[in-house]
């Protein structure tokens, strides 16, 4: 997508769309392809994936901390 359109989806400023791509981009998570005189940018996949990936490892502690949150709320609220 160029940026007007990735923008048209976001209540917010081409601007910040710019810059929120350009960080997008220094981090390899979007790649930036010239066609013409647009500018096109595409999603690393498995960069996203790779991501994903290490996540999951704090996805299981959080997931876990919570149900443990869940099970103490639900004993203070029976006292």
């Amino acid at each position: 997508m160029t940026p007007n359109t990735i923008a048209e989806h976001f209540d917010t400023t081409r601007q910040a769309v710019s810059k929120h791509l350009k960080i997008l981009t220094e981090c390899e998570l979007v790649k930036q392809e010239q066609r013409g005189r647009e500018i096109y940018y595409l999603l690393e996949i498995e960069k996203m994936k790779e991501i994903d990936k290490w996540l999951e490892q704090y996805r299981r502690i959080w997931e876990s901390r919570y149900a443990q949150l869940d099970q103490l709320l639900a004993t203070i609220k029976k006292k």
